[in-house]
């Protein structure tokens, strides 16, 4: 099979646990991206954060997918791609819900800019968001929520302990009538990050939208993951392939499991087999 495109995740897949990406895997990916293979990120994180921390492939010039394929840009002129906002009203539905158990949000927003990514309503940061959003953090902006004027919207984000969101959760499943996406991310840390997105919220819509409009087939694409939020993207791959380090769900989904895990260059390992780099 000719492979045309591979798409990569960071968090648990192309970044070790420090936040680097390996020696083996920079060039692997430089190697192929010489070749004419189209480079694909596409993260949970939000662009400004996805930029930097792929710097040491800047040359690449990739295509960012972030916020789960909520916005898309070009990493070396920032141009706006494609984006998919939550509707305000819809926001204000899932925001007072949440309320109801105590949980209070971190919103991503597409403000890049206006020189913020985040915005949040209380000033006790460990105790409310555990961490999610730290004190020195300039790209975040508290404000005071009132939903119907918040706008650009890319996601509603809750960080918990799994077992006081799974009430929530179901609740907001349940009531859900097609005005937005959720995924349960378990992979990033002991607890488990909730997230609304818009319904085209999604890596892998994201990324065939893209794939569509310079020609390349789902079947002529690489994909790599680690989280739930990976799932589609790998169903849907040509070549869907989970980290060792990945979820259960993960590994279920996927055609290949890679040998070596995110701090061992997984990413590159099973690249070089493909593509018989010597």
């Amino acid at each position: 099979m000719t492979y045309k495109m591979i798409v990569t995740d960071l968090d648990g897949t192309l970044l070790n646990d420090d936040k680097k990406i390996s020696k083996k895997d920079v060039e692997t990916l430089n190697k192929l991206n010489d070749e004419g293979i189209e480079i694909v990120v596409a993260t949970g994180r939000n662009y400004f954060m996805a930029k930097n921390l792929t710097e040491q492939i800047k040359n690449i010039n990739p295509v960012i997918l972030a916020n789960n394929g909520s916005v898309t840009r070009r990493s070396n002129t920032d141009e706006l791609m494609e984006y998919n906002y939550l509707n305000p009203d819809v926001f204000e539905k899932i925001y007072n819900h949440g309320l109801k158990y105590n949980l209070h949000p971190v919103l991503h927003v597409d403000e890049y800019y206006n020189g913020y990514d985040m915005i949040y309503e209380n000033k006790n940061l460990e105790e409310v968001y555990l961490g999610y959003i730290k004190k020195d953090d300039v790209r975040a902006k508290l404000i005071q929520f009132n939903p119907r004027e918040i706008k650009n919207i890319l996601s509603v984000c809750y960080l918990e302990e799994l077992d006081k969101l799974h009430d929530f959760n179901l609740e907001m499943n349940e009531i859900n009538e097609g005005q937005f996406n959720i995924i349960c991310n378990r992979n990033i840390s002991k607890r488990a990050l909730l997230e609304f997105l818009h319904t085209d919220g999604c890596k892998w819509r994201a990324l065939k939208k893209y794939a569509d409009s310079i020609n390349i087939k789902p079947r002529e694409i690489i994909s790599f993951g680690d989280d739930n939020n990976d799932l589609e993207l790998i169903v849907n791959s040509g070549m869907g392939i989970s980290m060792k380090n990945g979820t259960e769900n993960c590994k279920k989904v996927s055609k290949m499991i890679t040998e070596f895990d995110n701090n061992n260059s997984g990413v590159s390992y099973e690249l070089t087999k493909i593509f018989n780099i010597k």
